[in-house]
């Protein structure tokens, strides 16, 4: 008998977590490698997995016997090659162990939908082309190319004769994957010289023998350039660029930026296709593109020789996946840096405290930029809303509407940031003070006047707004608080000419609202621009010279251990989008808790003295970074049920010394599944991550019936 493969697979169960591969065989001649994505049967169902690894046998039979059960064969090879390669897929077993997470998930989140090893995988879109079998024709129709797009062969020649030569066997169409077109690869010099600043956090950066840089610097002090001048280095060393940003609508500028120097950029975030993200993903594969900017996901581009990342905003919660594998791209920054040796650019005008800590330790380089570009910070002012309400200004202050009309008269433009979408949060019983809650979550229902909905902005749930209160009967409700919507409906009142546009979660879901949104206010079509967090950071508008920020104060009422830290990278980040350019800027920070040391820092963006007060805090309640946590999160239908696990995990965990335990504490009801957690923490990371392998790997686990998340290093703990 002929030898035959042994193919270990990574499998993903609907029902079982599993973190082990399982044999088939292979007889045919083709060889199976690494990386490939192949059909198997597994307990009757038709399951796509990915291989680990191979061997041969020369007998199967005897093989078999050995093992004691019998082998089922690979049904199909899906690809030709592997798509994943070597560096990538040691990165996902990597992952798998520090983020506790079955190795397929990790494998997973690189790839494009229609890429990924689920038996629903989408299908590549398909076009049809002309294959030109005799050259007659190619010059005959003056073709410079022997494969040509069916349908701009049929631009030059007629129905009759494309039967023809079809007929004929001249040509023939044939079927492939629609790709995105490269342009041929350009590098333009930049238009200005580098401030003296600018140049030596440059030359700091390429003499550092520490690849991860910390760059530190106030919003507006020109670390885009910076980012730009590194990036211009390594392409002209035939080395590639990843560029990421937080948010989809920080890509389009960051891309007009880049392009404006280097023609030639893939595009990777949330808001494309899944045809679209395969066709970026592809360019990148094939090494027609060397520039990628993109969110989160793209940090997994499957470069071959990277020269330069940047993590831009690197504080930014958006770098955290918050579903399995909970990973923080910073980490897999840091990891694909040292494979590549490559610098790797952590940028914030607000970095973390860990980040920050890192780099007066010197486990990172610290580069510091402490003077704007163009002005001057703008001049910030402490609104106490708890006085302007006694004088009835119970959404904007007097001082910030004046401020306003005063933007408005001078052909400037405003920002204004609410971070809480919708008309109002919270609908209540005027009888009887009955909130409405989500029927699936122990959440508020919020109004949305746009659509007169009462919306659950944590499930989704939708319901009517005309309710009768299952309390008392009464049809009578009030609305309490202030949601973008209704801030916006104020505004316009105060002043009915100006051009006002929203910009949050329902104003942004079609597809690239994002890009309209920011565009027209660039061009100055509208004065004001009212919207969420998304608006609050690495913006860049020339004519904004006032930020007003609403409920600033607001963070602070989570529970969270960062919530501090959070509330003051809001009000910095948002206040440096005013006097970006050569008019002076403003800024109007509405609060009332207005003596609050979070609130107070921010507003003189005193990031520093903000650090070591934050530190102390954080080192009394053995917060990181001075110790190490992670979050185990046990979610189902049944409390009992899920209240015991928890209880189990905290007992076995309290059996360790070097170990401390936090609940388990019952949390908030969500999509209808009760949810309790555990927190631990360790001075030692990886004596943390071998204990919570110890447990999970000891846990008998069904999906259906309950859900087990791990939180390494959690960002959030609400």
């Amino acid at each position: 008998m002929n030898k035959v493969q042994i193919v270990n697979i990574y499998i993903e169960h609907p029902i079982m977590q599993l973190n082990t591969t399982f044999s088939y065989f292979y007889q045919e001649k083709r060889r199976i490698e690494r990386g490939m994505r192949v059909k198997v049967d597994f307990n009757g169902q038709k399951i796509v997995g990915f291989v680990d690894s191979t061997f041969e046998v020369d007998n199967l039979q005897q093989h078999q016997r050995q093992l004691g059960y019998q082998l089922k064969p690979v049904e199909e090879v899906i690809d030709e090659e592997p798509i994943i390669n070597d560096e990538l897929y040691s990165l996902g077993l990597w992952m798998s162990r520090q983020t506790i997470s079955p190795v397929i998930s990790c494998f997973q989140s690189m790839l494009p939908s229609t890429l990924k090893p689920v038996s629903r995988a989408r299908k590549a879109v398909l076009e049809n082309w002309v294959i030109i079998k005799n050259s007659e024709v190619q010059q005959t129709y003056g073709f410079d190319k022997d494969e040509i797009l069916l349908k701009h062969f049929k631009e030059k020649v007629s129905a009759y004769r494309y039967r023809k030569l079809k007929d004929c066997g001249h040509i023939e169409v044939v079927k492939k994957e629609k790709r995105a077109e490269a342009e041929k690869f350009k590098v333009f010099d930049a238009p200005y010289s580098l401030t003296k600043e600018q140049k030596q956090a440059v030359e700091t950066i390429n003499k550092s023998d520490n690849n991860v840089i910390l760059l530190h610097g106030l919003t507006g002090s020109g670390k885009t350039e910076i980012y730009l001048q590194l990036a211009r280095q390594a392409l002209l060393d035939d080395r590639q660029v990843l560029i990421l940003v937080p948010e989809i609508s920080l890509t389009s500028q960051m891309v007009k930026r880049f392009r404006d120097r280097f023609n030639s950029i893939a595009i990777y975030h949330s808001g494309l296709s899944a045809q679209e993200k395969y066709q970026q993903y592809t360019l990148v594969r094939e090494g027609q593109v060397k520039i990628v900017v993109g969110t989160r996901s793209a940090i997994f581009m499957p470069f071959k020789s990277i020269g330069l990342i940047v993590l831009d905003e690197e504080h930014d919660g958006s770098y955290k996946q918050d579903s399995t594998p909970k990973y923080n791209t910073r980490d897999i920054a840091i990891r694909r840096s040292e494979t590549h040796n490559c610098k790797l650019i952590l940028g914030s005008a607000t970095p973390t405290l860990e980040s920050y800590a890192r780099a007066i330790k010197d486990v990172y380089r610290l580069v510091s930029l402490d003077k704007r570009i163009n002005q001057d910070l703008p001049k910030s002012y402490l609104v106490d809303m708890s006085k302007e309400i006694r004088k009835g200004n119970y959404i904007i202050s007097s001082a910030l509407l004046k401020a306003i009309r005063e933007r408005l008269e001078k052909k400037q433009q405003v920002i204004l940031l609410l971070n809480r979408r919708g008309y109002t949060p919270i609908v209540k019983c005027s009888s009887c003070s009955h909130v409405v809650m989500c029927p699936h979550c122990d959440v508020a229902l919020s109004y949305h006047k746009d659509d007169d909905r009462l919306v659950c902005h944590v499930c989704g749930h939708s319901q009517t707004n005309d309710l009768s209160c299952p309390k008392c009967g009464s049809k009578m409700w009030r609305n309490y608080g202030v949601g973008t919507q209704r801030l916006t409906e104020e505004i316009q009142k105060h002043f009915p000419q100006a051009r006002i546009i929203r910009m949050d979660a329902d104003s942004t879901r079609k597809k690239d609202a994002h890009i309209k949104i920011l565009s027209s206010f660039e061009n100055q079509k509208y004065d004001i621009l009212i919207g969420t967090q998304m608006i609050s950071k690495g913006l860049d508008f020339p004519n904004v010279t006032l930020v007003g920020i609403f409920n600033a104060d607001g963070p602070l009422q989570r529970t969270d251990y960062r919530s501090v830290e959070t509330t003051f990278d809001l009000i910095v980040q948002a206040s440096g989008r005013s006097g970006r350019s050569v008019n002076p800027g403003e800024v109007y920070v509405q609060a009332y808790d207005i003596s609050h040391y979070g609130i107070r820092l921010a507003v003189k963006q005193d990031y520093i003295t903000f650090f070591n007060n934050e530190m102390s805090y954080r080192h009394a309640g053995k917060y990181p970074p001075y110790t190490f946590m992670a979050a185990i999160s046990f979610a189902g239908k049944e409390e009992e049920a899920i209240k015991d696990r928890a209880f189990e995990a905290s007992s076995y965990f309290r059996n360790d010394s070097d170990i401390r335990v936090l609940g388990p504490s019952r949390l908030l009801k969500i999509k209808g599944e009760y949810r309790y957690r555990i927190v631990i923490k360790s001075k030692d990371k990886q004596q943390l991550i071998e204990k919570l392998w110890n447990w999970y790997e000891g846990q008998s686990i069904n999906k259906r019936q309950l859900s087990v998340q791990i939180d390494v290093d959690p960002y959030i703990l609400d």
